[in-house]
């Protein structure tokens, strides 16, 4: 038998570089506002990508920003409430397993077996996505030993 030419079926890079600046924001600065340098700096993504994703999350009201010195990209939602299925979602739709041209023309995708044996497993990893919640990648880090930075005191001026 020839080498396998087989390829893993992935995510796209901007899926999962969605996921690591929104933990970036979640986990190192506690949902606050981040600059898109740090995050890029940080998280070793190209800047004028990360551009897209933001502009791509802050559309789906997953993260808001702040414009000024203090400013940047914030969670909308608290992370417990951010599924990482609405993340890949909002980045690049649904999980496909079946390419466009391969649904057949006749009717409905349960008239095909293959297609909807692969419409269910898609179902399903989209359900394990959103099992997932921002919060328990931030729990996982701690796990991992991930040092958590300090949450800043609270700037009080009068």
């Amino acid at each position: 038998m020839g080498q396998s030419t087989k390829r893993p079926v992935k995510l796209s890079s901007k899926g999962r570089y969605g996921v690591r600046a929104l933990f970036h924001i979640a986990f190192h600065n506690h949902g606050r506002a981040t600059q898109m340098k740090e995050i890029a700096e940080a998280e070793k993504i190209p800047a004028r990508f990360l551009e897209q994703i933001f502009q791509d999350l802050k559309r789906a009201g997953i993260v808001g920003a702040k414009r000024g010195p203090r400013g940047g990209y914030h969670l909308a939602k608290l992370p417990a409430d951010i599924r990482l299925g609405d993340v890949i979602r909002a980045l690049e739709g649904h999980i496909a397993i079946v390419h466009r041209g391969e649904e057949p023309d006749c009717g409905p995708p349960n008239v095909d077996p293959i297609t909807s044996v692969f419409l269910e497993i898609a179902g399903r990893i989209e359900k394990c996505f959103d099992d997932i919640t921002l919060a328990h990648v931030c729990e996982r880090a701690q796990q991992f030993g991930i040092l958590r930075a300090r949450a800043l005191d609270p700037d009080y001026a009068i």
